[in-house]
C-alpha cells in the first residue's frame, strides 16, 4: 500500500469515527467471503456499515476523536461496525454473532463512552430510533383517541334514546 493510500485511508477512517453514533469492534477470524458478504448485506439493511481495518492505521485515525479509548481493541483481524443510529450496528452484529461463533464482539464505543462486550450487547437489545419514534407517536395519539371516544359517547347515547322512542311510538 502506497503512502498516499495509507494517508487517504486514515483520513477516511477519521471521518467515520467523527461522524458515527456508535462503533463496534469485532474479530472476524475464520469467516468466509460469503459470510462476510451476508453480514455486510444485513448491516446495510439496517443502515449500518462494516469495514475491515488495518490496526495501525485505525489507531492513527482514532486520534482526536471521541473514540480514542477503544484503540487497544485493535489487535488481530478486526473490523468495525458503525452507523448514524447508535443501536443499529450493535444489534446487527450481535444478531449475526449469535448464529456464527467466528464473529466475536470485542467492544466498542458510543460517543466518548467505551463499551465492553456486555455493554455492546446491552446496546444491541435497545429498540432502534424508528421503533422509539413509533412508540412515542402511539403514546401521543392514545389520549386524542380516548378523548374522541368520550366526546362521541353522549351523542351516540342520545341517538339511541331518540331511536328507541321513535320505535316505541311506531309500535
Amino acid at each position: 500500500m502506497e503512502r498516499a493510500e495509507k494517508q487517504e485511508m486514515v483520513t477516511s477512517l477519521h471521518e467515520v469515527f467523527s461522524d458515527a453514533a456508535s462503533i463496534v469492534v469485532v474479530h472476524y477470524d475464520g469467516l468466509t467471503v460469503s459470510e462476510i458478504t451476508a453480514l455486510r448485506s444485513q448491516m446495510r439493511e439496517v443502515g449500518a456499515s462494516l469495514k475491515v481495518t488495518k490496526n495501525r492505521l485505525t489507531r492513527l485515525a482514532l486520534k482526536g476523536t471521541n473514540y480514542e479509548g477503544i484503540s487497544d481493541l485493535f489487535t488481530g483481524p478486526t473490523a468495525i461496525g458503525y452507523a448514524d443510529d447508535p443501536v443499529s450496528a450493535p444489534s446487527a452484529l450481535a444478531k449475526f454473532a449469535k448464529g456464527n461463533d467466528k464473529l466475536r464482539i470485542l467492544g466498542g464505543g458510543m460517543g466518548d463512552t467505551v463499551l465492553d462486550q456486555s455493554g455492546v450487547k446491552a446496546l444491541a437489545e435497545l429498540p432502534s430510533l424508528d421503533e422509539l419514534r413509533g412508540k412515542l407517536v402511539g403514546i401521543l395519539q392514545a389520549p386524542a383517541q380516548k378523548l374522541a371516544a368520550v366526546t362521541q359517547a353522549p351523542a351516540g347515547q342520545l341517538a339511541r334514546v331518540f331511536s328507541a322512542y321513535g320505535n316505541k311510538d311506531a309500535a
